[in-house]
């Protein structure tokens, strides 16, 4: 985690991201799978996006990497325009910005040695220096997540789910990147392991001063891991803030929905009234028909929703802690009126 003075310029922004994607078989529209995100990473921090399956939390990390092209919007790096990036800009942005994926076996190829696969990444990009350089480097880059430089012979099927995250890691790793994009890292991982990667995460964004967008749905890893939050629904984000403030006084009711989800999890406000528990209705629509207004309106709880949520999409509302949140039917002083 990093304090807020340690950078004033963010490392990566995002405005207005749209991604779409053909509407499978012979289905006629569009998949509308992240529908005019904005948000910003400062050097050294970790934001979280959390949110339910099929919120377009995975799209919208793939979109900033261009791993899939978004249809719209503005992504800059350290100010560089990355939609504007030829092959060989979006090479050196790659370097720079990493990805981590969540299965790590399939993430891997199971044709090549440890050792052949880092080695692959580092003649790539130009690192290293010459092969004796860049076998010192592989077994630098394996004991920095934690295996022992021994196993580098050997190959991702021989390997632990838990090992090969750490391999997945140590590639990404391996270009000195600024950034990285974690795509649920822990979720395919049991819980005694899922506590070793987050400890390596942490001490690695201290030790190389890592900027972290952490994809998750864990809401308890989130809080424990994250500087702020961003909570995502069919495409866009309900709410986002300092990640303190948006736990202790979610102001969203769909932020409020998945907090009151986490088993045992007692919610407060900011004045320090219970959270009263509520749960979101139904299922969410088709990211191929979106609904009117407010996207959340068809499952939204709060009693005083009316017609003004299934018509007007909701401007974005400041919350007390400089975030915000899209919901013109609380206000930013506490979640009472919900």
């Amino acid at each position: 985690m990093t304090d807020d003075s340690v950078a004033v310029a963010p490392l990566l922004t995002v405005r207005g991201l749209v991604t779409t994607f053909p509407a499978p078989g012979r289905r006629k529209g569009k998949v509308h799978a992240v529908n005019g995100v904005d948000f910003e990473i400062r050097r050294g921090e970790t934001l979280a996006l959390v949110g339910e399956s099929g919120s377009g939390k995975s799209t919208t990390g793939r979109s900033i990497l261009r791993l899939v092209e978004p249809a719209e919007g503005e992504i800059t790096f350290d100010g560089t325009d990355v939609r504007a990036m030829d092959a060989d800009g979006l090479r050196a942005f790659r370097r720079r910005a990493q990805f981590v994926f969540q299965d790590p076996f399939s993430a891997l190829n199971p044709r090549l040695t440890v050792r052949s696969m880092l080695d692959e990444v580092l003649r790539v990009h130009g690192l290293g220096g010459d092969a004796v350089g860049r076998k010192a480097r592989v077994h630098d880059l394996l004991e920095k997540v934690g295996l022992d430089p021994s196993v580098a012979s050997r190959y991702p099927h021989e390997f632990s789910g838990g090992q090969r995250q750490r391999l997945g890691i140590a590639r990404a790793l391996a270009v000195e990147p600024e950034l990285l994009v974690l795509d649920e890292p822990v979720s395919a991982l049991d819980v005694s392991i899922q506590a070793q990667i987050v400890n390596l995460l942490a001490r690695l964004q201290e030790e190389e001063e890592l900027a972290y967008l952490f994809i998750a749905h864990d809401l308890a890893l989130v809080e424990h891991l994250s500087d702020r939050v961003a909570v995502m629904y069919l495409g866009r984000i309900m709410e986002a803030g300092p990640t303190e403030g948006l736990f202790s006084n979610p102001l969203h009711p769909y932020t409020r929905a998945l907090l009151a989800a986490v088993p045992g999890r007692t919610a407060v406000d900011a004045r320090g009234e219970a959270l009263v528990r509520v749960r979101s209705q139904g299922e969410i629509p088709s990211p191929i028909d979106l609904p009117p207004g407010c996207v959340f309106h068809s499952r939204c709880p709060n009693p005083l929703r009316d017609e003004e949520c299934r018509r007007a999409v909701p401007a974005s509302s400041p919350r007390p802690d400089e975030g915000f949140f899209e919901c013109v039917k609380v206000s930013s002083t506490g979640p009472s009126q919900a």
